[in-house]
């Protein structure tokens, strides 16, 4: 009998999805397990400062894949709006300093604005942080959310949203991420993910759950919802996306987990449903 090939090299976590670690205790909890990669979420680096924290991930060898999250773009006013753009370029010069080569965009909404306003904001802030991106040589990728999060998470709701961005900007620092979370449902994915080919910058999974009992905190292990994953994996690496494979799971149900557990449990999900 032949033994399955176990390969974790492109398997990357969240310290979201390990919400409960500090950052000190995510880095021993991967490196334990034999996880290859991190993306690192802005309020982990809090406590240790971008460059304490980018000098504990290079001792630890762990690959540092993007740092999450820029972009909450739109505002009801100018000031705000380049306060966020502000934001926007410090979360830049976090990414260089912990050696993360991408800052992944969730680029916001206001409950009432027109969103087609909202869109046009978030483009316009965009192109004013891009240069700040290039010059410290980060990328910018745009990651479209579900459409429920439309009213104050993002504007942004579909893969041809944030292609048509991309496209306008016309900038190789910028570019997509892919979420499975957000996008399983458009009918149009394959063709966008097939336009979208070299500017994917990263591809985010975990699965939906049925019922859904939380609108942000209730997302599933792989292979426990509706989304066929390695479906839309084979669309990402059909367009030519050979990068890491990040898990990020939001849910307060696995949060109470041992954590220690939960990246073992990742683990075999990853291998079967991935």
């Amino acid at each position: 009998m032949t033994t399955p090939l176990v390969d974790f090299s492109r398997l990357c976590i969240h310290t979201m999805t390990t919400k409960p670690w500090t950052l000190e205790e995510t880095i021993d909890g991967y490196t334990r397990a034999g996880v290859p990669a991190i993306t690192v979420w802005r309020q982990h680096l809090e406590p240790y400062g971008p460059d304490e924290a980018g000098r504990m991930l290079r001792d630890s060898g762990l690959r540092v894949v993007s740092l999450c999250r820029g972009g909450f773009f739109p505002a009801t006013n100018a000031a705000a709006r380049e306060e966020a753009r502000n934001d926007n370029r410090r979360a830049i010069d976090e990414a260089a300093a912990i050696g993360a080569p991408l800052v992944v965009l969730v680029c916001g909404a206001i409950p009432g604005m027109d969103l087609a306003d909202g869109r046009q904001q978030i483009l316009d802030g965009i192109a004013a942080v891009l240069p700040h991106a290039q010059a410290a040589g980060v990328k910018l990728a745009i990651e479209p959310l579900h459409p429920m999060y439309a009213d104050s998470r993002s504007a942004v709701n579909t893969l041809e949203q944030a292609n048509n961005m991309v496209a306008a900007l016309r900038s190789p620092w910028l570019g997509v991420t892919v979420d499975v979370y957000h996008l399983w449902w458009d009918p149009m994915l394959k063709s966008e993910i097939a336009r979208a080919a070299d500017s994917i910058f990263s591809f985010h999974v975990c699965d939906w759950r049925t019922p859904t009992r939380d609108i942000l905190n209730d997302r599933g292990m792989m292979g426990e919802g509706c989304i066929n994953i390695k479906r839309i994996r084979g669309w990402v690496e059909d367009a030519g996306f050979r990068g890491p494979i990040e898990v990020e799971i939001f849910s307060n149900e696995f949060w109470d987990w041992d954590q220690t557990r939960l990246v073992e449990r990742i683990k075999q999900a990853y291998l079967s449903a991935v």
